[in-house]
Order: structure tokens, then C-alpha cells, then sequence
């Protein structure tokens, strides 16, 4: 019954977003009151301890929000600066074969996005572009989705790593393992799993598009297609990988972009691996209905006359990378330096647990994203007054988010700092553990990664879904006696597939290449790859566990 009544906030959640359709917005903040109630009656909470892990959890929500609106400010800086509609047309006369362009766009460009930016932006710009270029837009929404799921685990400079060891720290007190320590073996196995499935998502990816969106309705000219998309799986897994084991958690998309995007790149320009035949959609007259764009497409020979040089509307994320590295590389000095910049609120309420600090200098949100987006306005001699339009957006942006996070963020503190009661209780995430460890039992690795899976289609994140989720994977290890690390990897992991499939991003991206109602049949279609890579990564981790004695 303990068990249930810990599990009802989640249900709830997931009750109210997939049956009644509220945004988390909305679904969270109740949730997060319902888990009040909970806490108070059934776990014996002090009212003051509710209260202080609820500001607690408000204040740790800031970290991912400062992310998510430097992200976000970056695109829309670049965008009322003309640089992405130049960035899209140095796309266009590339290579006239479709699963080429996709693997470029969807694959290479959307992973480059992720690692800088993330937050679901990879996806709503790959489809746009790839509807530009002549796919279907219903193919453009589709794919850009399936392809932006590798890259994701790492995305906006490794925030869903972070967001896991948000919520960690408390199961780390006692652990062998030092927060550090674990959150750097973490962030390789996440890599290794990815690397090993994401290599050959390219192949899978250009399968189900000329499965659904060439003539002959078959796997074949995707098939046909095998070797350059392995070899673009393989430019970005390889440095991905190895810049997770060696450089850390907030490099391994951007690097693995930064690397892979060049050399197929230079691959498809000189036919490296290319079919002899290129392969096209099935002709427009023959598209179906739900094919189709409802937006007319804008693209005036005033906008490609005024286009901005390449260089030039590369030259912020450029920027972003050239900090980034500079600032996370501990032998230069500033890492350290940084990260002694902290402000810190200590014993919320009186309570030790919930002592917050904000590491302000080394937060991604601010240096760089910030600090790029306002070197950008005198780069792109930007307009005062499209400057001021990009911050409203952003602002107008970032408020759904800010209430979903905040709320959730809360709720999870509330679930993790239950064991504060009178009643000498555990914590709600630890009874909801036992309980599952003893329904599932060693069967829970092939379970794990479709948690994180949910956890990323009711919220849209795969940050959230770690937040959400990544202290239930790490109890139910403890209880089970398996890897933690290898649990909380899946759990990474399948929060970062469930982006083929989430709702928010599904919506984001039929919104902005014009497809509407068909979000049921792209979340249906996606969940098999969705499905296949789960399988794969839970029976790689699996395989993982029998050889290694990990954490």
C-alpha cells in the first residue's frame, strides 16, 4: 500500500499528460501538491521540511533553467540575425540523394545542435530544413525524431548527465564512490551503450524512410544505402565515445559532431560510400494527404540574396565550443577557478539537507550561451530591436518550462527527503524501489531504459526524465544488488530515446514543418525504433553486467 501511494504522484503525472493530454505545465504542479499530501499524512513529514524541500528543489531547478534559456537565447539570437537561414541554404546543394541529406541534416547537423543547445530545439530545426530541401514534411518530422535520440544523453553540453546527479547525491553519501567519481563512469557506459546501438541508427533511420516514403514501400533502398550511413554512424560514435571516456560529460555530442559533420561532409562530396543511384521520394502528385505542409513555404529570393557568409553565421557556435573546451579542460586553470565561484544557501529552513549552491561562472547557461548570445549581437551588427524580440521569445519560451521544472524538480526532492518524518520511515523512492525489485527482480535491466523512456514522453526531456527517475533506477540497484552505475546508464539512455517518441517534441516539430493531427501516427511509427534500440541497449548493459563487477 506505502508503495502505491508513493508511486500515485508519478501515475498521476503520467494519468493526466497521455489521457487528458495537459502539458507538464499544468500536470506537475498538481502532482507535485498531490505528493505534499502524501508526505504529510501518509509519511509523517513536518510541514517545514515540505516546505524547505520544495524551495530546495525550486532553487536545483534553476541550474537546468539557466541551461535551457542560454540554449534557447542562442537560437533565437541566430535566427533574428539571418545566421540559420544562412546555415540552412549551405545545406542545399550538397548531394540530390535523400537518405544522404538526411543522414547529413538529421544525423550529423541535428547532433551538433543537440551538443550545443538541446532542449528539443535539434529536432524542430533538422525537420524544417529537411522540409526545405523536398522531403515530405510528415518524413522531415519523422525522421529528424528518430535520429535526434544518440546525441541526446549529452546534449546542451551533458545537462541530462547532470540532471541524473541532481537527484544522486543523497544515494552517494555512503556509496565507495565519490559524486565525481560516479557521475565521471556514468558518463562512459551512457556512451558506450549509445555508441554501440547509435552507430547503426543512421541505417535504421533512412530505412523507415523508404519504408514509408518511396515507391517501392521497402526497407531495401535504405539497405542499399548500408555502408555510407554505418560509416556516418561510426564518424560520430567514435569521437563521441572517445570523448566521453577522456574529456568528460560535456563534450562527447558537440565533439562527435564537430568531427563526424566534416567528414561525411567531405564524404558525400566525393562520393565516398554513396549508392550509384540516387533515391527520391515518390512523386509530389503521388503524396498522400497527411504527407503535406499546411504552412506555405517561405523562402524569398530577398532572404537567400541577404544571406550571411558561412563563416560568419557559424562563427557563435564556434565561439560556444572554443569556451567550452577552454573552460572544462581542468590543465588550463579555469576550470578550478570557476568553479569556486558559488552561491550558496545553506540549511534551507534549518534543514542541512537542503543546502543549495550555484556554481553561477561554470554553469553552461551563462558562460557560454549568455555571454555568446550578447558577443553575437556585435558579431551580426543585430538590430536593437531584434535583439529585444529574441530575449521576449525566450523569456515566452522558457515559462512553460520554468513552471514543469520547477514543480517536478520539487516533487522529486520531496520523494528523495521523505525519510524525514517522525514516523522514522523511509523514503518514498526507496519503498517504491523495494517494491519494484521485488516485482521485477533480476529482470529489471531489460525494465530500466523503458523507464527512462516514460519518463521522457510525459515530460518531453530527457534531463526531467532523469530527474524524475535516475534516484528510483539507483534504489532499485541497491535493493537488487546489481550495478548502479549500469541501472542509472539505461535509465540515461532511455530517457534520451524516448525523444523519437515524446509528446512535447512530436508536437514541436509538426508545428514547425506544418503537419498537423498526425502526431499519433509519427509516435506510433517511432516507437518501433524507439523499441529496438531499448531492446539492444538493456541487452548490451546486460552483457555489460556479466563481465564487470561496476558500481
Amino acid at each position: 500500500m506505502l508503495a502505491f501511494m508513493a508511486f500515485l504522484p508519478i501515475l498521476v503525472v503520467i494519468l493526466l499528460m497521455t489521457v487528458l493530454n495537459l502539458p507538464a505545465k499544468k500536470a506537475l504542479p498538481f502532482s507535485w501538491l498531490l505528493t505534499c499530501l502524501v508526505a504529510l499524512f501518509a509519511w509523517g513529514m513536518d510541514f517545514g521540511a515540505i516546505v524547505g524541500a520544495t524551495v530546495f528543489g525550486g532553487l536545483k531547478a534553476l541550474d537546468v533553467l539557466l541551461i535551457i534559456f542560454g540554449a534557447i537565447l542562442i537560437l533565437n539570437t541566430l535566427k533574428q540575425s539571418g545566421a540559420m537561414n544562412s546555415i540552412n541554404q549551405g545545406f542545399m546543394g550538397i548531394t540530390k540523394d535523400r537518405r544522404v541529406q538526411a543522414i547529413i541534416i538529421g544525423w550529423l547537423f541535428s547532433a551538433f545542435i543537440e551538443g550545443a543547445a538541446g532542449f528539443g530545439t535539434p529536432a524542430a530545426l533538422a525537420g524544417p530544413l529537411l522540409a526545405g530541401l523536398g522531403f515530405p514534411p510528415l518524413a522531415a518530422a519523422m525522421v529528424a525524431l528518430i535520429f535526434n535520440s544518440t546525441p541526446v544523453s549529452f546534449g546542451a553540453v551533458g545537462t541530462p548527465v547532470f540532471g541524473a546527479m541532481s537527484v544522486l547525491d543523497p544515494g552517494l553519501a555512503t556509496a565507495p564512490l565519490t559524486a565525481e567519481v560516479f557521475r565521471v563512469s556514468l558518463t562512459k557506459w551512457v556512451a558506450l551503450t549509445h555508441a554501440v546501438v547509435g552507430t547503426f541508427l543512421p541505417l535504421l533511420g533512412i530505412c523507415f524512410l523508404t519504408k514509408y516514403f518511396g515507391e517501392e514501400k521497402s526497407v531495401k533502398p535504405g539497405l542499399a544505402a548500408a555502408p555510407f550511413a554505418i560509416f556516418a554512424g561510426l564518424a560520430f560514435t567514435i569521437p563521441y565515445l572517445w570523448t566521453a571516456w577522456f574529456l568528460g560529460t560535456e563534450f562527447p555530442s558537440l565533439v562527435g559532431a564537430l568531427i563526424g559533420l566534416p567528414l561525411v561532409l567531405w564524404a558525400a562530396g566525393k562520393g565516398f560510400l554513396i549508392p550509384r543511384n540516387n533515391w527520391d521520394f515518390v512523386d509530389r502528385s503521388k503524396w498522400n494527404g497527411n504527407w503535406k505542409s499546411v504552412i506555405a513555404a517561405d523562402s524569398s529570393k530577398e532572404d537567400i540574396e541577404k544571406k550571411m557568409p558561412l563563416w560568419l553565421a557559424w562563427s557563435p557556435y564556434a565561439l560556444i565550443a572554443l569556451i567550452l573546451v577552454i573552460t572544462r579542460i581542468p590543465g588550463l586553470g579555469l576550470k578550478e577557478w570557476l568553479m569556486t565561484q558559488v552561491i550558496t544557501i545553506p540549511s534551507i529552513l534549518g534543514y542541512e539537507a537542503f543546502t543549495y549552491k550555484l556554481t553561477y561562472l561554470y554553469n553552461p547557461g551563462i558562460v557560454p550561451f549568455i555571454l555568446v548570445a550578447l558577443l553575437t549581437i556585435i558579431l551580426h551588427r543585430i538590430p536593437n530591436q531584434k535583439v529585444a524580440l529574441a530575449w521576449k521569445s525566450t523569456f515566452k519560451q522558457i515559462s512553460g518550462a520554468t513552471v514543469a521544472l520547477v514543480f517536478g524538480v520539487a516533487m522529486v526532492q520531496l520523494m528523495l527527503n521523505s525519510n524525514l518524518n517522525a514516523k522514522h520511515m523511509e523514503s518514498m523512492m526507496v519503498i517504491m524501489a523495494k517494491a519494484a525489485a521485488a516485482v521485477f527482480g533480476g529482470g529489471w535491466p531489460v525494465v530500466a531504459p523503458f523507464v527512462g523512456i516514460l519518463g521522457a514522453f510525459i515530460s518531453g526531456s530527457n534531463t526531467v526524465s532523469n530527474i524524475l527517475f535516475a534516484a528510483l533506477q539507483f534504489d532499485i540497484a541497491t535493493q537488487l544488488g546489481i550495478s548502479h552505475v549500469l541501472i542509472v546508464a539505461l535509465q540515461v539512455v532511455g530517457g534520451a530515446v524516448g525523444n523519437m517518441i515524446c509528446v512535447n517534441n512530436v508536437v514541436a516539430v509538426c508545428a514547425t514543418v506544418g503537419t498537423i493531427g498526425v502526431e499519433g501516427l509519427i509516435i506510433r511509427r517511432n516507437a518501433i525504433p524507439c523499441l529496438i534500440y531499448a531492446v539492444l541497449a538493456a541487452i548490451f548493459v546486460i552483457f555489460l553486467m556479466h563481465i564487470t563487477s561496476l558500481y
